[in-house]
C-alpha cells in the first residue's frame, strides 16, 4: 500500500520543518511527498524542496480545499495522507493507520489528535453534527481517557492528519472549494456516509496538533468562515423535511454559537458570515441530499456521542445549553 503525503503550507516554515522531521522518522515513511504552498512569504516552500518534496505552488492563498485538491490531483499513491504543516506525527502514526484500513476495509482512517500548548488536553479525534447543523470536534480541549481509547467506525475525520483509500475521491469527489477553510472537512464526511463510505478512528495512532496556526482560533476570518460555513451544511445536506423538523434546534445551535463568537470579540464577524451563507443558499443548495430518515439517524447517533463526551468529562457550555434548550432530554 502506497503512500502519497500531501502537506497544503501557507507560511510558518519551522512548523513545517518540524512536520517534514517527523515524516522523515515514519516507520512506514510515504513513497510521495508533495507540498502544496498557498503563496508563502517566508521559507517554507525552500524548507519543503530541501526534505525532497516536490512543491506546487498555486500563487495566491487559494485556501486549505483548493490546496488538497491539487495535491490529491497529482497524487500517485494507493492511499493519501492528508496532513497539516502544524502536526507532528509519532513514528508509527502512518504504519498503524495504513494497517487500520487494511484489515478494516474502511474507506478513511484518522488518529488521536493531542494538543501541542496543552500536553494533557486533546486537539481532536473525529467529527459529528447536531441537529442545529454544528459540529463538533470530538475530545477537543478534553482530557484523554477510555471514552477516545477504543477505535470505532465514523463517518467524518479531520483533515489534519488522516488517510484516504484513493479510490474514494472516484467516488465522492474532493473538497467542495466553495467552503475555502473550515468545516470542509466535515461536508465531504457527510457526502461519504451518504454514500455509505465509512471510515474508523484510530487511537493507537497518535499526533501532536498546534491548531489555527495560521491565522488563529477566534481570527475575526475564522469565525465569518466558520459561520458561513455552518450555513452551507445545512444547504448542502439537509433536506426540507430535517430543516422543518429541526427549525428549533437550528436556530439555537446556531445562535449559540454566535454567543460564543461574541464572547470572543468577533461578533460581527459572526454576523458577516451568516448573511454571507444565506445569501449563497440557493447557489450551494445541493440536489443529492439525504433521505430524511437516514440524515436523522446520523444525526441522533452524532449526538448520543456528544452526550457520552460530555458526561465524562468537564462539560462545554455551549453544548451543555444546546442540549439543555434543544428538546433533546439532556440534563
Amino acid at each position: 500500500m502506497t503512500i502519497s503525503a500531501i502537506v497544503p503550507v501557507w507560511n510558518g516554515e519551522e512548523l513545517l520543518r518540524r512536520l517534514l522531521r517527523s515524516l522523515a522518522a515514519q516507520s512506514a515513511p510515504p513513497a510521495e511527498l508533495i507540498v502544496v504552498d498557498n503563496g508563502s512569504q517566508d521559507a517554507a516552500p525552500d524548507v519543503a524542496r530541501q526534505a525532497g518534496a516536490r512543491v506546487i505552488r498555486m500563487g495566491h492563498n487559494a485556501g486549505f480545499a483548493a490546496a488538497v485538491n491539487r495535491g490529491i490531483r497529482e497524487a500517485a499513491g494507493e492511499v493519501v495522507a492528508v496532513l497539516n504543516s502544524d502536526v507532528e506525527l509519532t513514528p508509527d502514526y502512518l504504519r498503524i493507520l495504513a494497517a487500520a484500513l487494511e484489515e478494516s476495509g474502511a474507506w478513511f482512517a484518522t488518529g488521536k489528535l493531542l494538543s501541542d500548548t496543552l500536553p494533557d488536553r486533546l486537539d481532536g479525534t473525529f467529527d459529528v453534527i447536531c441537529r442545529g447543523g454544528t459540529a463538533c470536534r470530538m475530545g477537543y480541549g478534553q482530557t484523554d481517557g477510555a471514552f477516545y481509547s477504543s477505535r470505532r467506525r465514523i463517518w467524518s475525520a479531520p483533515w489534519t492528519a488522516a488517510l484516504f483509500r484513493a479510490d474514494l475521491f472516484a467516488k465522492g469527489g474532493t473538497l467542495d472549494e466553495r467552503y475555502e477553510s473550515y468545516l470542509e472537512d466535515v461536508d465531504f464526511g457527510l457526502r461519504s456516509a451518504r454514500l455509505g463510505l465509512c471510515g474508523i478512528y484510530v487511537p493507537e495512532a497518535v499526533a501532536r496538533h498546534r491548531g489555527s496556526a495560521s491565522l488563529g482560533r477566534w481570527h475575526a476570518e475564522t469565525v465569518r468562515r466558520i459561520s458561513r460555513n455552518q450555513v452551507f451544511l445545512l444547504a448542502r445536506h439537509f433536506p426540507a423535511p430535517s430543516l422543518r423538523r429541526h427549525a428549533w434546534p437550528i436556530a439555537l445551535a446556531q445562535i449559540l454559537w454566535g454567543g460564543v463568537a461574541l464572547g470572543h470579540g468577533c461578533g460581527w464577524a459572526w454576523m458577516r458570515g451568516k448573511w454571507q451563507g444565506i445569501k449563497r443558499w440557493r447557489a450551494v443548495r445541493g440536489t443529492d441530499l439525504f433521505d430524511s430518515s437516514e440524515l436523522d439517524r446520523l444525526l441522533a447517533e452524532s449526538e448520543t456521542l456528544i452526550r457520552q463526551s460530555q458526561s465524562s468529562a468537564m462539560r462545554d457550555w455551549y453544548w451543555k445549553m444546546y442540549f439543555r434548550l434543544s428538546g433533546s432530554g439532556a440534563k
